[in-house]
């Protein structure tokens, strides 16, 4: 499943939220992607409530239009009392938005395409929009800088984020003394069995969902500053081609870290793509070594230099996270979820406990971008925790929502919080499959 990434910049999605209010935007068509041909508008886009089109052009101007009704492709005429034109400008950055409302009652925009009249967007299958103030009454220049020629146009279905729950559904402490306790509680935490000096870790999720991200993150919080080790990006496929263990290095004022993390392929909806479930089986049971280079058309095999042909406990994952980024939970295909499944199927079979890290919510609420500790009083985040555990079968509880150190070049204490809680979880999971083992003369005093 290749990553489509918005152009929209971080104050540009203000400009949008002032004129939207708190809302989620997911991304829908991208026609640098997609193509700038209006059947591929509605195979994207119709049916999916309200939606706002955004066109960029060379002269700055970022402009388009929002409707609350569906997209159909029925050729009518559509009435929308909600529906507007918006304009702003990159070089205008305190300046309010244009928002400019239909002048007849009757119209909105005519269900052919995105064409609201006034402004014609994908014109002719075009990167280029028709304007024409006439039901829309507006200044050319204001709204467009007479620039038709588009550099991108995107559309993104609005979804109201339900603003704040009256209190938290979890309570968390935001301060430096937490900070400091969870801090502690991961350097004081060893497993309950003697033969295992670290929990292994096994990250497993989609492209672009956050994995390598976390791992870096979780070392910025070690070393006290953003450090990038794993491999991250935007690629269409995963960057992560190798298996990896990473070893977090103590610091931040941690004598020990009680843990490795080990990253995989993503998870990917084709045939012969992606990480390989037999694969995912033989790194859950020990089998494959460090820096062992995957081979999506064929699972490691047992002559391979890279096969643990004898493994210890030492070597088993301890812990599965599947990562998922919040923003594409509903994005989430038939396939994907069954891969899911597969995967879920098979961790089970081996006892080995399982938990979801939700990343990304600054970018899925708006009200946690705002401010990060309005992450568990959040309507929409909380509704999310409950679809993702819902759709892969995990207890709520299981579910654990973070944001990683992406833009940052400076670690952020509520982050860190964050990411701390998260750990401290899936070291307390990995507590349960120590103590689901049979071996009790291998405990430790």
């Amino acid at each position: 499943m290749s990553t489509i990434t918005s152009s929209l910049t971080k104050w540009q999605k203000k400009k949008l939220w002032s004129l939207l209010g708190h809302v989620r935007l997911s991304l829908l068509f991208k026609a640098s992607v997609h193509g700038y041909n209006v059947n591929t508008f509605h195979h994207k886009c119709n049916k999916q409530g309200p939606t706002v089109i955004v066109a960029y052009n060379k002269s700055g101007y970022v402009f388009g239009a929002f409707t609350s009704k569906d997209y159909g492709q029925t050729g009518q005429n559509v009435v929308d009392d909600k529906a507007f034109l918006f304009s702003f400008n990159d070089k205008e950055v305190k300046e309010a938005p244009l928002r400019v409302f239909s002048g007849n009652p009757q119209f909105a925009f005519t269900d052919t395409g995105p064409n609201f009249g006034s402004l014609m967007f994908l014109y002719n299958n075009t990167a280029t929009v028709h304007s024409n103030p006439a039901t829309y009454k507006f200044d050319p220049h204001t709204m467009h800088g007479n620039d038709l020629q588009l550099t991108e146009c995107e559309v993104y279905r609005v979804e109201d984020c339900g603003g704040l729950l009256e209190k938290p559904w979890r309570n968390v402490q935001w301060n430096s003394e937490r900070r400091k306790a969870l801090l502690s509680i991961i350097s004081g935490w060893k497993p309950s069995v003697s033969s295992v000096k670290q929990a292994r870790i096994l990250l497993v999720g989609p492209v672009g969902a956050g994995k390598s991200s976390f791992f870096n993150s979780i070392n910025s919080v070690f070393k006290g500053y953003v450090s990038s080790q794993a491999n991250t990006g935007t690629a269409g496929t995963s960057l992560t081609t190798q298996f990896r263990t990473y070893h977090i290095k103590p610091g931040s004022g941690v004598s020990h870290v009680p843990f490795a993390l080990c990253d995989s392929m993503g998870l990917e909806e084709g045939l012969n793509s992606g990480l390989d479930v037999d694969d995912f089986a033989s790194i859950l049971k020990g089998h494959i070594q460090d820096r062992y280079q995957f081979n999506p058309s064929m699972p490691i095999q047992p002559e391979s230099p890279h096969f643990h042909k004898s493994p210890g406990l030492k070597d088993k994952i301890h812990c599965v996270v599947y990562v998922i980024d919040t923003s594409k939970i509903k994005l989430l295909s038939d396939k994907m979820n069954d891969k899911f499944a597969v995967f879920r199927n098979k961790t089970n079979q081996l006892g080995i406990p399982q938990l979801v890290l939700l990343t990304k919510v600054d970018e899925g609420c708006p009200l946690v971008a705002e401010d990060l500790k309005n992450v568990y009083q959040s309507h929409y985040i909380n509704k999310m925790v409950q679809e993702v555990s819902a759709q892969l079968g995990v207890s709520m509880s299981a579910v654990i929502p973070v944001k990683n150190y992406s833009q940052e070049l400076e670690i952020d204490p509520q982050t860190d919080i964050l990411l701390l809680n998260a750990v401290v979880q899936i070291l307390r999971a990995a507590e349960g499959f120590f103590d689901d083992l049979y071996n009790p003369e291998e405990r430790s005093e």
